[in-house]
Parts: C-alpha cells; structure tokens; sequence
C-alpha cells in the first residue's frame, strides 16, 4: 500500500500554514519542517510538501487528486470548511457519492498550486 505522498508548492511557508488548519480536522499534524519541505502525519510524515520555486499551477483538468480516509463526515466537512476559509477552491462539496465498489462521503478542494484534494470517510467501515 501507499506509504506517503508528496505534492508540489510554490510557497512552502504559506502551504505549511494552509495545510495545518486543513489536515487538522483529519488528525494530521505538522510533524517536520526543513527549509525546501514540510512533513504531516499521525505518528510520522505520511502528507508531504515540497517546495517547488517557480511552479505554475496544476491545470485544472489534469486528472489527478489525492484522497485521505478519515473516521467521520464531520472531519471530511471541517476540512473542507477549513480549505474554504483558508483560500482553498471548492472541487466537490461534501456530499454523499457512489463510488465503484460502495458508496462514500466525501469532499474535493483544489489548493491555490492546483493541487486537487479529497477527504473521505466510508460510514459503517473502519477506516
């Protein structure tokens, strides 16, 4: 399975501070900071960002996101709510959806280097 993920930024001190309030609610803390990454998880840096110098935006249509489970639909609305506040772009409201194999609630932002970003709980699972 996936160990961790890294995406890129163009602004490592601003993301760090965005990503803060927003992972949050999903119980992901800044755990390291350096001066080109900054590194969040539970017990150890599962969400990396990496500062990119002169990173233009991700298109909008690029096809990619990256989703992270969470135990409750109030975490996956708090980090949507917190990605809003924090000048994130809504690409999803929390909602309930059906996805391939089961139904899910979920969220989409797209952060301000375009980044595409999903929380996601499945009630009645353990996440």
């Amino acid at each position: 399975m996936i160990d961790h993920i890294s995406v890129p930024v163009s602004d490592l001190a601003a993301s760090t501070a965005f990503y803060e309030r927003v992972l949050n609610p999903l119980g992901l803390l800044l755990l390291i900071e350096r001066d080109a990454t900054s590194g969040f998880g539970k017990r150890y840096p599962e969400f990396w960002l990496n500062l990119r110098k002169g990173l233009h935006p991700a298109p909008v249509d690029s096809g990619h996101h990256i989703c992270l489970r969470t135990r409750s639909k109030e975490a996956v609305d708090l980090f949507h709510a917190a990605a809003l506040e924090n000048g994130a772009r809504c690409a999803g409201a929390p909602g309930d959806r059906q996805g391939a194999m089961t139904s899910y609630y979920g969220a989409f932002i797209c952060d301000t280097d375009g980044n595409r970003i999903e929380a996601v709980t499945f009630p009645g699972m353990s996440s």
